[in-house]
């Protein structure tokens, strides 16, 4: 791809603003303001990948791998400037506690929390459940922002290696990626855009319709998904606290908030919707649900719900996209 390095520059001065020319901002602020560069990349990253699919495979392959280190680059360069900032503010940035980064990362985990270090450390008051489920939902994205930025050097080649391994098992069947935004309702956009192509026409859902029909189901069959909510969301230390009330706390996230859904969610999908759902991956066996909805074998391509589920989307964590056509 040419001119890459001019490219590198309009995006970077495109979404990361100098902070030195900015007044200092609350936490908040500047916790808000990460989120939508992180969004903005993401989009940018669309926008490069839909451009870069244009003129022969071969010339698309090596413009979408020039894009992939690109963004990749970016993307580092950005986590960089977020972690500047955030010790701009008293976090922690780079120093160690007994030989490794854990000071770091409980910093950071308490700065997305929305916790104050310096109160938490004065307060000897003992922590509030609300307060322990903050800290838990920011522990696992802070692990998870570690874990992507440990396997930084590694990101592009397995993202090559999923999307390769997707289109080797896509192109056969006629079917292709059409990627959705990714900002947390990467799933439920899927979906509706899957509707769209079903009825050839316009969805009958939009996704915030759909997180509500989902969450509303899976309040009225909630002994359906408790033994698979009690699996993946214990919380040490909460036993006082019942499982239904943190059922019905999951279930207000998946109805009023961003939270990126998953197997409970799609579970939830195939019986609102009464539809046959593919999941195709690259990474792990492809996954059906709502078997009992297929309308027949020879048609079930054609009838079904197809998502596609990436591991390696972005750096930035996973993702579903829509499988269509491939016109």
């Amino acid at each position: 791809m040419e001119h890459s390095s001019e490219i590198e520059v309009l995006v970077a001065q495109e979404n990361f603003s100098d902070a030195s020319v900015k007044k200092q901002e609350t936490r908040d602020e500047m916790l808000s303001r990460h989120r939508k560069e992180i969004g903005q990349l993401q989009n940018k990253e669309i926008e490069m990948k839909k451009a870069a699919a244009k003129g022969s495979k071969a010339e698309q392959k090596a413009k979408k791998k020039q894009v992939e280190e690109e963004i990749a680059k970016l993307s580092a360069k950005l986590k960089e400037k977020h972690a500047q900032e955030l010790s701009s503010l008293g976090y922690i940035s780079s120093s160690k506690v007994d030989g490794n980064d854990r000071g770091n990362l409980d910093t950071l985990v308490k700065a997305i929390a929305g916790v104050s270090v310096a109160s938490a450390a004065n307060n000897n008051h003992k922590p509030s459940k609300s307060v322990k489920r903050r800290e838990k939902r920011a522990q696992e994205e802070a692990a998870r922002e570690q874990r992507i930025k440990e396997e930084q050097s590694s990101i592009v080649s397995d993202r090559t290696v999923e999307n390769e391994l997707l289109e080797k098992k896509l192109g056969p069947l006629g079917l292709t990626i059409y990627e959705v935004k990714p900002d947390g309702h990467c799933l439920y956009r899927a979906v509706e855009d899957q509707l769209v192509h079903l009825s050839r026409g316009s969805s009958p859902y939009n996704f915030q319709q759909l997180r509500e029909m989902v969450a509303s189901y899976m309040r009225d069959h909630a002994f359906d998904f408790l033994p698979f909510f009690t699996s993946e969301n214990a919380v040490e230390g909460e036993s006082d606290d019942s499982l239904s009330q943190r059922f019905e706390s999951y279930c207000k996230e998946v109805e009023s908030t961003a939270a990126w859904g998953g197997q409970l969610e799609l579970g939830a999908l195939t019986h609102c919707l009464k539809k046959h759902i593919m999941i195709f991956s690259g990474s792990f066996p492809d996954v059906e649900m709502g078997k009992e909805y297929k309308i027949d074998d020879d048609a079930s391509l054609s009838s079904c719900i197809k998502l596609s589920y990436h591991r390696h989307a972005f750096g930035l964590g996973e993702h579903y996209n829509s499988v269509v056509p491939n016109l």
